[in-house]
């Protein structure tokens, strides 16, 4: 019995520490939408979607590498 109460509890206490990651992710995929969204609205054709998506999901990293860029970093 004392395995089982020690594994709830450790189950428990993991949980707690992911709520900022949680936040975190909420964020991006909230942004994430919004930019394949934007993206699609705005393409022409099939293939013009595609990049969309994929610009979508990279863009926090072309976003990081131009501040660093501006910065001189």
């Amino acid at each position: 019995m004392t395995d089982e109460t020690n594994l709830s509890t450790h189950d428990h206490q993991g949980g707690k520490g992911m709520k900022n990651g949680n936040i975190a992710g909420g964020v991006y995929g909230m942004a994430f939408i919004g930019a394949v969204v934007y993206y699609f609205m705005h393409a022409a054709t099939f293939w013009a979607g595609v990049i969309g998506f994929f610009k979508a999901l990279f863009w926090p990293a072309f976003l990081i590498y131009k501040l660093l860029e501006f910065l001189k970093m």
